[in-house]
């Protein structure tokens, strides 16, 4: 059967309850009925469209349980993107999002983010300035969003954002051929991780916190590529064009 994608891609949703995570997803196609964590449904699926790519997204929803060390550490494995939400009418909700950054640092070290006040439409009951939150957003390297599910507005871009992150942080930015330079610790985490097995870096001689990235990194790697080779064989067998679209990104 051939896949309706070119990329898959998890991500997750994090941030205290209340926030509108699920506003978020209500729109969403369901995906699956069961989660030992999540109540209701364990993600959502959409599909955008990245330079003629098709690009799946499994979102995940944390549900803002109390017991978020257990959650990350378990809904982390094998994540490529991560949506910190917070609600600008509730200021507490932005200062969880510390709390919420830590653990995703321990657990998913150096996995792409991004940042996003939910609940635009409410602006003129905001406790949490666009500005404070793009000060935050910049000082822990993440992109940042306002958002509004009501209006439909900015969740697409938001989503689009993320996933480019992610696919470049795997190898995949030759999509876009953006002439992007590569930071030097990017450069390393390929080079190892193209000639070692995720198994192997505990062996290496290099500090804890740097073999934690290095794991993450190989992890998210090895998911985006198999998931990019299996499509790729489908595609050879059944020899179908695929459609493009150049700049474009649009829920499907």
């Amino acid at each position: 059967m051939t896949k309706d994608y070119d990329y898959l891609l998890k991500v997750l949703l994090v941030g205290d309850s209340d926030v509108g995570k699920h506003e978020i997803l209500s729109g969403l196609e369901d995906a699956s009925s069961e989660s030992p964590f999540c109540s209701g449904n364990a993600y959502k699926t959409t599909t955008i469209l990245l330079e003629g790519k098709r690009v799946k997204l499994q979102l995940w929803d944390t549900s803002g349980q109390g017991r978020f060390c257990t959650i990350i550490r378990s809904y982390s494995r094998g994540a490529q993107g991560i949506i910190l939400v917070y609600d600008i009418t509730n200021k507490w909700s932005f200062d969880g999002i510390d709390r919420w950054l830590k653990e995703v640092e321990e657990h998913a070290p150096g996995i792409p983010k991004v940042l996003v006040g939910n609940r635009l439409h409410l602006a003129f009951k905001r406790q949490v300035a666009a500005k404070q939150a793009e000060l935050y957003a910049s000082r822990n390297n993440m992109s940042c969003f306002e958002i509004s599910p009501l209006c439909d507005f900015n969740i697409r871009e938001s989503f689009c954002e993320l996933a480019r992150m992610a696919l470049h942080r795997n190898g995949m930015e030759r999509i876009w051929r953006n002439n992007k330079v590569l930071s030097l610790q990017e450069l390393c985490c390929r080079t190892i991780v193209r000639r070692t097995s995720v198994y192997a870096i505990d062996s290496l001689p290099l500090p804890p916190s740097v073999k934690s990235n290095l794991k993450s990194y190989a992890l998210t790697t090895s998911q985006c590529y198999n998931s990019l080779n299996h499509n790729t064989k489908h595609k050879n067998r059944s020899k179908t064009p695929t459609s493009s679209g150049r700049n474009s990104c649009n829920i499907a």
